[in-house]
Order: C-alpha cells, then sequence, then structure tokens
C-alpha cells in the first residue's frame, strides 16, 4: 500500500486571487451544468456561457498575506466565535472584502476542524462528494484534510469520491482556502479540514445531509464554512428577475437577495426552499446553505440555542440596463448561545 501523499495544487492562485482588474466576477467557465443548476433547468435547456478566464499571473505568500490582512483590518469582530459562516467565493477584487466580515469571525483558538461546503460547478452531482487528495496547497501554506473525519463520512454510504481533476477545476471551496489558512495562522498546525462538495440537492437530501452534519455543528471546536454567492442577475446567467417598484435594476436585486437573506437569518429551511421555487434567485450555494440550515433545525429540536446574522453585502456592480450583468456577494456568521 502506497503512503505517497496526494496533493491538490493552488489551481485557481493568480486569476483568482489578486486585486487588479480582468478577474473573472463569478466564475471563469460557466458549464452547461453549472448554469443550469442556477436556473433549476435541466442541462439540455440551456447553452453553454463562457467567461473567458485571464491568463494566471501568479501571487506569493506575502502578496497574498498583505491583502488578506488590508480586508481583514477594516472589520470588526462581532459574532464571535462564529459556529458557521457563509461568505463568497468569487475573484477576490469582486469579493475578498466582503467575505473578510464573516472570516473575522472565526476563532482560531478553539477551532480544530472546519468544513468547509462548496456547490459543484462543473460535474453533475446528485449527493455529495469527498476529496481524494490528502494536502489542499494554498500560497500561504499547505491545508491537511482530516482523513478520520472522511472516514466517518466515507462509511454513511452518502457520498462519492471527485476525481482530482474535478476538484481543481471546482473554485467553490478553493477560494476559501488562503482565507481560512489566514484566519488560522496562530494555530496553523492545530487544525485540519474536510472538504465537502455539495451537488444539486433534493429538499430531502438536504434534510438527510443536515442531520447527517449536525451531531459536528454541534461540537465548538468545528467550524463550517458554507460557500456561495448569491444573484447571479442578466442575460449572461439567463435571470432577469426585476421589481420595478425597487427603483434601479441594481436595487431590484439588492431587495431580492435581502429577502432570502433575512429568511436565512430565520434558520427556516422550508421557508429558503420556497423562496426558491418562488423568485428562483440564482444563489448558486443554495444547496450547501440548504444543508446548514437543516443542520440548524436538527440541533433546535434538541434545544441548542443560536442566531444567524449577515454582516456585509455586496454586488460586483449595479445593473441599470438590460445589457448588464452582476453577481451579489453576502457574509454572514451562525453564533451558539
Amino acid at each position: 500500500m502506497s503512503n505517497r501523499v496526494v496533493c491538490r495544487e493552488a489551481s485557481h492562485a493568480g486569476s483568482w486571487y489578486t486585486a487588479s482588474d480582468g478577474v473573472s466576477l463569478c466564475h471563469p467557465g460557466w458549464s452547461t451544468v453549472a448554469l443550469s443548476q442556477l436556473t433549476a433547468t435541466s442541462a439540455s435547456q440551456v447553452q453553454a456561457i463562457l467567461v473567458p478566464q485571464p491568463p494566471k499571473s501568479g501571487i506569493t505568500g506575502p502578496q497574498l498575506n498583505a491583502q488578506l490582512e488590508g480586508w481583514l483590518s477594516q472589520v470588526q469582530s462581532t459574532k464571535r466565535p462564529a459556529r458557521a459562516i457563509i461568505a463568497p467565493h468569487a475573484g477576490y477584487t469582486y469579493c475578498g472584502s466582503c467575505a473578510a466580515h464573516a472570516y473575522k469571525q472565526v476563532d482560531p483558538s478553539i477551532t480544530r476542524r472546519i468544513f468547509i461546503l462548496g456547490p459543484s460547478h462543473h460535474v453533475p452531482l446528485s449527493r455529495c462528494a469527498l476529496s481524494s487528495v490528502d494536502i489542499y496547497r494554498t500560497p500561504l501554506y499547505d491545508l491537511r484534510i482530516d482523513q478520520k473525519i472522511y472516514g466517518e463520512l466515507w462509511k454513511t454510504g452518502m457520498f462519492e469520491r471527485m476525481s482530482l481533476q474535478t476538484d481543481e477545476d471546482e473554485h467553490s471551496i478553493e477560494m476559501h482556502l488562503p482565507y481560512t489558512a489566514k484566519a488560522m495562522e496562530s494555530h496553523k498546525d492545530e487544525f485540519t479540514i474536510i472538504p465537502v462538495l455539495v451537488g444539486a440537492l433534493s429538499e430531502s437530501k438536504e434534510q438527510e445531509f443536515g442531520k447527517l452534519f449536525s451531531k459536528y455543528l454541534a461540537d465548538p471546536s468545528n467550524l463550517f464554512v458554507v460557500s456561495s454567492d448569491f444573484c447571479h442577475w442578466g442575460q449572461r446567467f439567463r435571470y432577469s428577475y426585476y421589481d420595478e417598484s425597487q427603483g434601479e435594476i441594481y436595487r431590484s436585486i439588492e431587495h431580492l437577495d435581502k429577502m432570502g437573506m433575512s429568511i436565512i437569518e430565520q434558520l427556516d429551511p422550508v421557508s429558503f426552499s420556497n423562496y426558491l421555487k418562488k423568485y428562483h434567485n440564482t444563489i448558486c450555494g443554495r444547496h450547501p446553505i440548504g444543508v446548514l440550515l437543516n443542520a440548524i433545525t436538527e440541533l433546535q429540536k434538541n434545544g441548542m440555542n443560536m442566531s444567524f446574522s449577515f454582516l456585509n453585502y455586496a454586488q460586483s456592480s449595479q445593473c441599470r440596463n438590460w445589457q448588464d450583468s452582476s453577481v451579489s456577494y453576502a457574509a454572514g456568521a451562525l453564533t451558539v448561545h
């Protein structure tokens, strides 16, 4: 039996981690699968929309460290220690400052395991998938996957394995790795990560996975990172909901997003599902969010008292006409009382 350590490279470093112009505002190569999952339409009914990926320019650990420090230094730790956070996964030039509001709530002194739940953008997946590697690389330092927890999850029979190719193509987990490394740097040899790729789950499967993860969410030494952007608006995303009563298009988008954010703060998975069915808001991490809400519901049944607060909201640009497009970002934290 081989003892060779398998690593996932930081495949989006350079093109997504820099704060320069030209970084993709959401996802560098929207596949048909990704778009279909956004609009809840079958893949055969939509056309692939490709956003050109900028060339990789590379970024050093010190450069990235300074960038993250700059964003984190501008926000307050009002909801610390967080048991879970929701944060975006776009290029840092668009969402780096927003994500800082969530990561500022992480307490490295008590956190020992970090579950990172990210949506699948490139491959069809009806369940959840675990990585096939041992180490996730970042420009700051390497992050070690918790093989003990992975073993527990694998034994349930509820998970698939993602290939290295799928792992490195997917950005929804990777974009949280530098921030995770930065938030935990004072205890960098004392924690592990549990990356989970979340597929297009049915409501019943969101409940099943929520129940499974609830026992881990109950442990104060665990942190859940839920990866999601919010509304993807414009022709390129095949989504153009507009409530004229809100004024400019970007204000309608904000109102739509904040309706959903308010429901998330109510910790109600059924209401969140109903909101998505009514408005079809293109929240790409809706399934990871659904899993988190169902895990919380499970713990509330046992008397655990929790609250979730969004701390920041941003848009990549302000849409004013039908030719415009934007992606929204939100950051928030779950605390246990």
